[in-house]
């Protein structure tokens, strides 16, 4: 598995993935590698796409990744984080919504498990969830990254 850093108004981030695609976007909390397996390779050239896209969308000049991913996950997970996918750049979906998307309108528990979940934040946009009663919930990086990412997307 290779690695790379990269540095967003929110801080550094890790990218991480192989040949069959990005497996993870991690925010770290600084720039120390801190937890990185040994086995993982660094290539921040492997991720080069991935990150010129990434400045692309803090620019606030993309709204939609055109990259190979590769998230691991359990088959509901994975639709979930399909699901996640399509919800369009600036709005935002309920718990309820997703779930029903799928076709499993009573698991919104079980598709905010999946939510907080999802390797690959900002790509398989998760900050985009919201709770029914239309707050921010819960946020894996913190509710100030979710604020940041859905102001960013709201200009």
């Amino acid at each position: 598995m290779y690695y790379g850093i990269t540095e967003s108004p929110i801080g550094p981030i890790l990218l991480a993935g192989n040949e069959k695609g990005l497996k993870h976007l991690i925010f770290l909390k600084s720039k120390k590698k801190m937890g990185i397996p040994e086995d993982w390779v660094e290539n921040e050239e492997f991720f080069r796409e991935a990150i010129r896209q990434l400045e692309a969308y803090f620019s606030g000049k993309l709204e939609s990744f055109n990259l190979k991913l590769a998230p691991e996950g359990t088959d509901f997970q994975k639709s979930v984080w399909k699901a996640l996918c399509e919800i369009p750049y600036g709005e935002t979906r309920t718990y309820k919504e997703i779930a029903v998307s799928i076709g499993k309108p009573k698991a919104y528990r079980a598709v905010g498990l999946a939510n907080n979940r999802n390797p690959i934040a900002i790509i398989i946009p998760c900050h985009r969830v919201i709770g029914a009663n239309g707050k921010l919930t819960g946020y894996a990086s913190g509710l100030d990254v979710k604020e940041f990412l859905l102001r960013l997307e709201k200009k």
